[in-house]
């Protein structure tokens, strides 16, 4: 089983989109476009499973580049997912104080303590 990535994805496109698209190199089993979790909208990329190799191979060779949905996507092999921190990033967060970047508060230096 090969595990596909396409990135620069329509927010127009649709699953039958994707999957219309690398039938034409190949059996799919399946097409995930990827939804974000707050506006229910695409995020743009999606990971398309082909379970024959060489056919996956040629569909990625053909579409990287192509339009889907009237976009030039890219598409490549899926890296295997690697563990990230989750939560929002950037620092700070939750702590109000100087723990960590803080909301509108002042930063100090070393010497002002």
């Amino acid at each position: 089983m090969t595990n596909i990535y396409v990135g620069n994805l329509s927010f127009r496109a649709t699953e039958d989109d994707v999957r219309n698209a690398f039938s034409a190199h190949g059996e799919v089993s399946s097409v995930n476009i990827i939804m974000d979790r707050e506006t229910g909208r695409s995020r743009g990329f999606a990971f398309v499973e082909m379970p024959n190799s060489d056919e996956a191979n040629t569909a990625i060779e053909n579409i990287n580049g192509q339009e889907i949905s009237g976009r030039g996507v890219t598409v490549n092999e899926a890296r295997p997912r690697t563990d990230r921190p989750r939560g929002g990033g950037g620092g700070g967060g939750r702590y109000g104080d100087d723990r960590g970047g803080g909301r509108g508060g002042r930063s100090y230096s070393r010497d002002e303590y």
